[in-house]
């Protein structure tokens, strides 16, 4: 005799784990895109300084005419997405396959760590180019004072302590919490006031990522927002019902974005690589 078991499909989704943005607080948001997707930023710089002659027809020193220079911030990031939803497949499914969820879906586990992994890559390599690196391999022993490394060159810089923050990835985080030097009690048991903190370390809060949000060989980076310009032009999505050669819904997005790093503030970038 053969014995036909009953099965059924749950309406409850296997959901993927996700993250809300862990990067919204590194950037700011200090310029206005709307009508525009070119900015352009003056940057003018000083003069040095004389010893003051009481006698001839320069006293003051030699005049010469103040220049500037001007950073230009196009925007660049233009990006898409869609797909359909049968009307029969979204019968027949248990109602899983709602329009609306499939799209936060898409906005919570493709768009918002697109935008982190970006910015993240801008902010690393505005550092390098910019000399503010160090490459050296990172153990418990040695992952410590690596920070501390980085964080006397934005002190030399004269960046502003309030406000730093310290992107570290799971691997190194682990290296910290294994070094010696690493005083848990004072340092890791602070309020979490940001997207993916975890404690403070010398004073910057530290943000826990996925080592696949940070370049390549890179266990650490250390920023602050005033130094990189978040840029969000758009963000349009739409569900369109039934429209045409469709039977059922489409749904589309596009995202405008990009970001940059100020001329005049990429001292306040630092980051460690190994290789």
């Amino acid at each position: 005799m053969v014995v036909n078991l009953a099965s059924k499909y749950e309406k409850k989704v296997d959901e993927r784990f996700k993250l809300k943005s862990l990067t919204e607080a590194a950037v700011n948001h200090e310029y206005d895109w709307n009508g525009v997707d070119t900015i352009k930023v003056y940057s003018v710089p000083t003069v040095g300084m004389n010893d003051y002659v009481k006698t001839g027809t320069s006293r003051y020193g030699s005049a010469a005419e103040l220049d500037n220079t001007v950073q230009t911030m196009l925007l660049t990031r233009d990006r898409s997405f869609t797909f359909t939803i049968d009307k029969a497949n979204e019968q027949d499914t248990n109602g899983t396959m709602a329009a609306g969820k499939a799209l936060a879906r898409q906005v919570d586990e493709v768009i918002v760590p697109e935008i982190d992994v970006y910015r993240l890559a801008t902010m690393s390599a505005a550092a390098v180019a910019n000399g503010h690196t160090t490459t050296a391999a990172v153990t418990s022993s040695n992952a410590y004072s690596s920070v501390l490394d980085g964080t006397e060159k934005l002190d030399d810089k004269k960046v502003p302590q309030g406000g730093r923050l310290l992107y570290v990835t799971t691997s190194f985080y682990k290296l910290i919490k294994l070094s010696p030097d690493f005083i848990k009690s004072t340092e890791i048991a602070q309020k979490m006031l940001i997207n993916g903190q975890v404690g403070e370390l010398d004073g910057m809060k530290v943000i826990k990522v996925p080592s696949s949000y940070m370049p390549a060989n890179t266990p650490f980076l250390i920023c602050h927002p005033v130094a990189t310009v978040g840029a969000q032009k758009l963000e349009d999505y739409k569900i369109h019902d039934n429209p045409p050669g469709v039977n059922g819904k489409l749904v589309e997005g596009r995202n405008r974005y990009d970001a940059f790093v100020l001329e005049n503030k990429k001292n306040a970038l630092y980051v460690h690589k190994t290789i």
